[in-house]
């Protein structure tokens, strides 16, 4: 497996993935509708938005963004193809991600997490420390805020 620079071409195979990796937790199709123009990217989000791309023979399989926020390191969609799901795909983009937010001088990482994808992220060595909370069809979303000492 080969991690990479996102290319902005690349917006429709990526978007792709984040739907399909939001599918594999099983919400009900109205959910995913109301989801999916958000998991879906343009071309200007990976120009204006630093991204990493991990490939296995040339093909995009997974995917992250790193963002400043609050002069924090924040992770935003990490996204793997369900198929590659526990395989150490997610583990290997996730140390790729502490390692840019290392070389960029940020202290700690930040992430919202899918509650699914929680139980991931604790193994990784984060913690939760707050949260957010939301209404979706008439039933509350709680999204743990998780975070890791660089």
């Amino acid at each position: 497996m080969k991690i990479r620079r996102a290319i902005p071409e690349e917006a429709d195979v990526l978007s792709e993935i984040a739907i399909s990796a939001k599918q594999h937790w099983r919400y009900p199709e109205h959910w995913m509708q109301i989801w999916i123009p958000q998991l879906t990217f343009t071309p200007e989000y990976f120009e204006m938005n630093p991204s990493w791309v991990a490939e296995q023979d040339k093909t995009p399989i997974a995917f992250y963004t790193l963002l400043d926020r609050d002069a924090k390191a924040w992770l935003e969609n990490m996204w793997i193809l369900p198929e590659f799901i526990g395989r150490g795909v997610g583990k290997q983009i996730f140390e790729h991600a502490l390692s840019q937010a290392r070389e960029r001088g940020w202290k700690s990482l930040q992430l919202e997490a899918d509650p699914n994808a929680a139980g991931f992220y604790e193994k990784m060595g984060m913690r939760k420390i707050g949260e957010t909370s939301y209404e979706l069809d008439g039933q509350p979303r709680i999204l743990p805020i998780m975070e890791i000492h660089l």
